[in-house]
């Protein structure tokens, strides 16, 4: 339902979620992360164009963002209703934040690791699978594009054994909408690799061999 505390966590989702942590540590290494790689400021790229610790702690900061953004209503100084379903909002607002950024002028990379932050406040149980399925798709393909696919694929499906399951508890329906747009937004939002997979030229991992 929307309300304003709705709203409002919409918001701080969407200022949260637009915290360029990918440009700053890219910068902090002496990087302009828009110039390298693929151009895309997310963890992935960050990984590609100047290492692992790197790129691992852009994951783990965006995927902080998520995670704020869905549960900081539920602190005990905070003056909101500390109904867990307003994380429903702050996990859009967020992934919408990081992927139109305020503050680099909308710029901003695929939401992924937000998003994943985001379900462990509002749904971790589809989170889990979801992680299972990416690790299942990337270590067989070695394609991240794929695995973040079916990442985004799994949601809905796992969102709606819930709901089947629970009825209208937790606002298991909200959640099935939820997870069909952010399975929506992140295969839109890899469009670009879509058409690369098709046509095989898109990048893999590779496993560096040791001298």
């Amino acid at each position: 339902m929307l309300s304003v505390e709705s709203i409002g966590v919409a918001l701080v989702g969407y200022i949260l979620g637009s915290i360029p942590f990918g440009v700053l540590v890219a910068k902090r290494n002496g990087v302009d992360i828009f110039s390298v790689g693929s151009g895309n400021p997310g963890a992935t790229n960050v990984l590609r164009s100047i290492g692992r610790p790197a790129g691992y702690l852009v994951f783990f900061l965006d995927f902080l963002k998520g995670l704020i953004a869905t549960t900081w209503f539920l602190l005990p100084w905070i003056s909101f209703s500390g109904d867990i379903s307003l994380g429903l909002w702050g996990l859009p607002g967020a992934v919408l934040g990081h992927t139109f950024p305020l503050f680099t002028g909308f710029r901003g990379g695929k939401g992924v690791a937000t998003t994943m932050g985001g379900l462990l406040g509002v749904m971790p149980g589809c989170l889990i699978l979801g992680l299972v399925t990416w690790v299942i798709i990337f270590f067989s393909t070695r394609y991240v594009a794929l695995a973040s696919i079916g990442f985004g694929v799994s949601l809905p499906v796992c969102a709606m054994v819930n709901a089947w399951s629970s009825g209208e508890s937790n606002g298991a329906w909200g959640k099935v909408f939820l997870a069909f747009v952010i399975m929506g937004w992140i295969i839109w939002r890899h469009r670009s690799n879509i058409i690369r997979l098709r046509a095989g030229t898109e990048n893999r991992f590779q496993k560096k061999s040791k001298n």
